[in-house]
């Protein structure tokens, strides 16, 4: 049994609730949460008896009805307890006090309770993967052109499916709304050389959701995993938050040195790779290493995870087959995005995987997240059923090849003695290494103080891999969504840095 409180202590901590009467949360609300938070800390017990309502009123100068409406929500919650004539107490049930929490661990602000072995590895591994921060600037990579995307028709799909919902506005496959697997599949077999059939397709939120699908179901903690290295950080934070232990294999003129990997790890069982457009270099994956990386993975049971990123905007030449084309055993898994084709806040992407593993992979997707919204899946099928898609890539295309060109006549006019230029037939961006010794990282940070964004190569390089995969300093510069004003005067800051003016 409680004793009784005084009850001119009570009405000193009723008088002492906070109280802003200028904010824009009601005030009952206001009143619930401060007796709740009274409560919870021990300022208020269990059985001590709370004022009549009328006297509640004249304490906080607040209406009758206001705290009527507090004492109501915190009787329903358990935390009072009440009847007519007999006054309101707080509940009996509420413990004498909450313990207070323990501090935070170091690293881990605002936690109070540890996160699981799995989940540091989750956070750890994604804190690598840059984010764009502020407005568009000369020379972001990664993004696309999005003023060209017409907004307009993309607006009256969605709102035609909007005005006619079927039974596909309740729960849908979670492989994805199959009219749109079925246009997919047409069109990775025209532009891509892929071989398959819609069943094989699988709808992601984005190709970044499909890495750590394919990283969770085909790995086990511990196993190796090939990474390119350079290579792209969004695709060693899923293998690493999977518990894989990743194996950086370096890169050069003609892709992944497969007879590195094979030296070095063989027992690996997953490769991830950028064969037609190598992510940050540009080279593409020589037919030698394609054939003797497929033959490595049949011979090791090893699954391949090809990753064709930019693969629409090539401007020399036709688009190059598929590294899935030339796949005779199964183990190749396409991943492909929507967000450099259409605009990144679609987040749209697809896996074409193996028959065996396609149902495996829908499975997976349904426990992550059910299915991928509906409507955007079905106003991207009208709009490749319409045209609009194919119009969209060959007018991006050309708008891209024309700032590629702007950027390459730029860099020989300023910077010819600066920088060298990797390969610049396709993509959305354009590798450049330095000529003499300069500090990638110091010309970063100066680049950001004369307000244009500078990527080092070295951002792409494993920190665990060793000299074999060192790679020359430069820079990775961005131009597909950079207006020609813009990319102007980035490369004539950029020029000053490097001459230190």
């Amino acid at each position: 049994m409680i004793a009784a409180m005084p009850t001119s202590h009570v009405n000193s901590l009723i008088a002492a609730l906070p109280l802003d009467r200028g904010a824009a949360e009601p005030l009952f609300r206001q009143l619930y949460g401060a007796i709740k938070a009274a409560i919870l800390d021990g300022r208020m017990g269990p059985g001590m008896q709370l004022p009549p309502t009328r006297a509640f009123c004249r304490l906080l100068a607040v209406s009758r009805q206001t705290v009527l409406n507090a004492y109501a929500l915190l009787a329903a919650e358990g935390y009072l307890d009440g009847t007519v004539g007999r006054g309101t107490f707080i509940s009996p049930d509420v413990p004498l006090s909450v313990p207070p929490s323990a501090a935070p661990a170091p690293g881990t602000p605002g936690l109070l309770r540890p996160l699981s072995a799995r989940g540091q590895g989750v956070v750890t591994a994604m804190r690598q993967v840059a984010i764009h921060r502020g407005p568009l600037r000369a020379f972001r990579v990664g993004m696309p052109r999005i003023d060209h995307f017409p907004f307009d028709v993309w607006t009256r799909l969605e709102a035609r499916r909007w005005r006619r919902p079927d039974h596909q506005f309740g729960y849908s496959d979670p492989a994805g709304f199959l009219p749109l697997r079925e246009l997919l599949c047409v069109y990775l077999k025209a532009s891509r050389g892929v071989r398959c059939t819609p069943q094989q397709i699988v709808i992601t939120s984005g190709s970044q959701q499909a890495l750590f699908l394919l990283s969770t179901i085909l790995l086990a903690p511990g196993d190796a995993a090939w990474m390119e290295s350079p290579g792209y950080r969004g695709a060693s934070g899923p293998l690493r938050a999977a518990g894989a232990r990743v194996f950086p294999v370096p890169v050069d003129a003609q892709g992944l040195d497969v007879a590195y990997g094979v030296a070095h790890c063989p027992q690996a069982k997953l490769a991830y790779v950028t064969p037609s457009h190598q992510m940050p270099l540009g080279v593409s994956m020589s037919l030698p290493r394609r054939l003797a990386l497929l033959a490595w993975a049949a011979q090791h049971k090893a699954w391949l995870v090809e990753d064709d990123y930019d693969s629409e905007y090539r401007y020399t030449g036709a688009p190059l087959a598929s590294l899935q084309s030339l796949d005779r055993a199964g183990c190749v898994v396409y991943v492909g995005t929507l967000s450099k084709v259409l605009f990144p806040g679609l987040r749209l992407g697809y896996m074409v995987a193996p028959p065996a593993l396609a149902e495996a992979l829908a499975q997976a997707k349904a426990v992550m997240d059910r299915h991928t919204a509906i409507v955007p899946q079905m106003a991207l099928a009208d709009f490749i059923a319409e045209g609009h898609f194919g119009r969209h890539i060959r007018r991006t295309r050309d708008s891209n090849a024309e700032r590629r060109d702007l950027l390459l006549r730029g860099i020989a006019r300023e910077l010819d003695d600066q920088l060298a230029c990797g390969p610049a037939d396709s993509g959305l961006e354009l590798c450049a290494y330095f000529r003499g010794a300069h500090e990638e990282e110091a010309v970063a940070r100066a680049g950001l103080e004369r307000g244009i964004e500078l990527r080092p190569l070295g951002h792409y390089a494993d920190p665990q891999a060793g000299a074999a995969c060192a790679t020359p300093a430069g820079l990775l510069l961005g131009f597909a969504a950079i207006p020609p004003a813009e990319l102007a005067h980035g490369v004539q800051e950029l020029g000053r840095i490097l001459r230190g003016r």
